[in-house]
């Protein structure tokens, strides 16, 4: 199993998908729909419920969260010269999708909560600065009240990632309505899936437009009329009527999926108790956090690395594409010139390299923390040990007593 909407598949999403099938209407406009008689596109009705979900003014959806990164970033302005602020600890998406806008990505440390650290954001701020990524990582929300106060300071955009965070809240608004937009991803380790997807949802109505032109080959909203939107070359980024079929059945467990994982949270910190040597990470509002995964911080990499190898599992620095180190794409290569303005034809690429060592910090938490699967079962990721989404007390329990016995004995094992 992978993420919680998995586990929460059943006759809703069958129902939805049996819709579409019956009308044959796989696409989200009803093109020949003369007198009227087709249902509803499914799309339009996911992004409806999900829009009254969070209580944002727009909702799109997309192909994917990328698309929806990218589509957000363009639609705001970004784009060749300018440079977006994004944490070191992230999935790769976030980077590349400002990297094809032609902006320049610039990397940031994070901080003990794992989330992009407003002071170091401070220091990297420059005259080419346009906008900050707040990358909701681990289902957590970042520090958004000094992240918005920052942005506002400098006249900066303030950009959501909420990938991981799909449903999660800061202190009681749903994520993704803090910034200029939000993107959010609907793959098979989220919240709530589709397989895969996206959505973007912004306050802004010119955003919106701008976005909906991108996504759509430059028409305008919703097509009414079969009218263009700005005058620009759009793409085709959009949802897939399926997809918003088996969306629109998984939305609507939102709310009982984010209880049932903080829930299993709760019982899972507490039967693990105090250890000593680790400590768990801070969340900048726990009752906003998803709770997918529970991580913790180890005072050394040694006992980290032996905690991570006796469960069988990673710790976070070897992350797959997460942690920067290990995007190939970052580090130096002598076969791509690094000029500003110059390009491989085969591939857009940065001016910057981002070797290990250079976001210490980051490298430090990273190599030793370990993060527990609470609803979010995924190795590449790093959370492949601890309770799926389906844990009942005594199988939280038994992951409990597990940990700590381990680390218990590995702390032996190190002294």
């Amino acid at each position: 199993m992978a993420g919680p909407g998995l586990s929460r598949i059943g006759p809703e999403e069958e129902a939805e998908l049996l819709d579409v099938v019956r009308e044959r209407e796989l696409s989200r406009y009803r093109f020949d729909d003369h007198d009227g008689s087709a249902l509803p596109s499914k799309v339009s009705r996911f992004e409806q419920e999900f829009r009254a979900l969070t209580g944002a003014r727009h909702c799109l959806g997309m192909n994917s969260c990328t698309s929806a990164l990218y589509a957000g970033l363009l639609a705001a302005g970004v784009g060749p010269g300018d440079e977006v602020i994004v944490p070191g600890y992230t999935f790769i998406a976030s980077i590349a999708a400002v990297v094809h806008t032609g902006a320049e990505p610039v990397l940031a440390e994070i901080d003990e909560s794992l989330l992009l650290d407003p002071a170091d954001v401070a220091t990297r701020i420059t005259s080419r600065t346009k906008a900050v990524l707040a990358v909701h990582m681990l289902g957590a929300p970042c520090d958004l009240d000094a992240l918005d106060a920052l942005t506002r300071e400098h006249g900066l955009l303030l950009v959501e990632d909420c990938a991981q965070a799909g449903g999660g809240t800061y202190r009681g608004r749903h994520l993704g309505t803090f910034g200029r937009f939000g993107a959010f991803s609907l793959n098979v380790f989220k919240t709530f899936t589709a397989g895969d997807g996206g959505v973007l949802l912004t306050e802004d109505d010119e955003l919106y437009e701008t976005a909906f032109a991108l996504h759509d080959h430059g028409a305008a909203p919703l097509r009414l009329g079969v009218t263009d939107g700005p005058p620009l070359f759009g793409l085709n980024l959009r949802m897939h009527e399926l997809t918003g079929a088996f969306a629109l059945a998984q939305v609507r467990k939102v709310p009982d999926i984010l209880r049932t994982l903080r829930a299993n949270r709760d019982k899972f910190v507490h039967a693990i108790g105090d250890l000593p040597g680790v400590t768990p990470r801070p969340l900048h509002d726990r009752e906003g956090d998803c709770a997918t995964v529970q991580a913790y911080t180890f005072t050394s990499a040694a006992l980290a690395e032996e905690v991570a190898t006796r469960l069988g599992t990673i710790t976070l620095s070897r992350s797959g594409k997460h942690h920067y180190a290990n995007m190939s794409q970052l580090q130096p290569d002598p076969l791509v010139a690094t000029a500003p303005g110059t390009r491989r034809p085969d591939r857009a690429v940065t001016r910057r390299c981002y070797p290990l060592g250079s976001l210490p910090r980051t490298d430090d938490l990273l190599n030793r923390t370990i993060a527990l699967s609470v609803g979010v079962v995924d190795s590449y990721l790093g959370s492949g040990v601890g309770i799926d989404a389906t844990a009942d007390d005594e199988a939280i329990g038994a992951a409990a007593r597990l940990f700590r016995s381990t680390v218990e004995d590995a702390a032996k094992a190190v002294s």
